[in-house]
């Protein structure tokens, strides 16, 4: 695609981004930054019906920030829409999401808390265990968007699990971490039936998840006593690492969303920071994977890994260049994501090999 029709996708889909904030405020998702829609609206005006047109022509007048606030919602609400399709198709065996949920594990009574199992046909017991946590800004999501990833991790012999967690406004981030520790123990109790060894777990997560995962794989408070199990995480395009240095960020691409999402008081940002919890009982292996362009998920990966690393953890971050931070999840496993889809299927060699 050359770079005319793609500024012309962008602009388009911003429009459409830019229309959703009532309905994603009914339905408990991330609006764009406050603003952000201010800045819009100054240069476009309110008619909604000429925003498309305004903003095809004048999107490379946004600021920075507004524009990757733009791009970052893009993403998200394509990852919900490509979830909800996929998830379709998967059941009907089409496209590349062709897996069928084997089983799913019930953990507590809202309707969120659930876990889909995908188990490949040959499973015999002993097989290692990928748990995978989807983004959505802790708001938005849901555990049926996983694209290619459960067919590709079964055809490598693994179980692959999608854990679904209860989300913002009414869930706050603390109970969002109890609840894929509750997950992870209540997968161990069904490995069973699930065709797995329960201590041979690696947990995976990408954007909001990311955080969730590191945050439940630094502090077995959220575990419990699966946290033993935890051998390896994965961290897909992750920018919450360190909460109160993230939004002392002047770059931070949405301020508002982190302001909502973990307060103003210092104490909880800390808290709910997984590198302030490194150097306790970390999971013993780590792989964090960041879009090369884009500097907060960078800074925040590799202080995460230096830290786990000078406490005696194996840590790896590594750069993916050439994808966005809404394809580096969708597309691994996929053939578009080979740069991703390499990497961890290594990480997943040494540490469960």
């Amino acid at each position: 695609m050359n770079a005319a029709p793609k500024f012309l996708l962008v602009a388009a889909a911003a429009a459409a981004v830019l229309a959703a904030p009532i309905l994603a405020q009914q339905r408990g998702g991330a609006r764009l930054p406050a603003e952000c829609r201010a800045e819009i609206v100054k240069l476009c005006g309110t008619d909604r019906a000429q925003m498309r047109t305004c903003l095809r022509e004048k999107y490379a007048q946004l600021s920075e920030g507004c524009a990757a606030s733009l791009r970052e919602r893009m993403g998200e609400r394509r990852g919900e829409r490509a979830g909800q399709r996929e998830g379709a198709s998967a059941q009907r065996g089409g496209g590349y999401a062709s897996a069928r949920v084997s089983s799913t594990v019930i953990y507590g009574s809202h309707d969120r808390q659930q876990v889909d199992i995908y188990t490949p046909d040959d499973a015999v017991g002993d097989s290692p265990l990928v748990v995978f946590v989807h983004g959505g800004g802790w708001s938005i999501g849901n555990r049926s968007a996983v694209q290619a990833k459960p067919q590709h991790f079964k055809d490598a012999g693994f179980v692959f699990a999608s854990a679904g967690y209860r989300l913002l406004p009414d869930t706050p981030v603390e109970q969002q971490a109890v609840d894929i520790g509750a997950a992870l123990r209540a997968l161990r109790a069904q490995a069973e039936t699930g065709g797995f060894d329960p201590d041979r777990i690696v947990l995976m997560g990408h954007s909001a998840g990311a955080h969730l995962a590191a945050l439940v794989a630094t502090d077995p408070a959220y575990a419990g006593d699966a946290f033993g199990a935890i051998r390896g995480v994965v961290l897909l395009d992750g920018a919450g690492y360190d909460v109160p240095a993230a939004m002392a960020t002047p770059t931070l691409e949405m301020p508002n969303l982190y302001r909502d999402v973990f307060g103003t008081d210092p104490a909880r940002q800390k808290a709910l920071s997984p590198i302030t919890h490194v150097g306790g009982k970390d999971a013993p292996h780590w792989l964090a994977l960041y879009v090369a362009e884009r500097a907060n998920s960078k800074a925040q990966s590799e202080a995460l890994i230096a830290a786990l690393a000078q406490a005696g953890a194996q840590a790896e971050a590594a750069a993916i260049a050439g994808t966005d931070h809404g394809r580096m999840n969708r597309e691994l496993g996929a053939p578009a994501g080979a740069a991703q889809t390499e990497a961890v299927d290594a990480f997943l060699a040494r540490v469960l090999g």
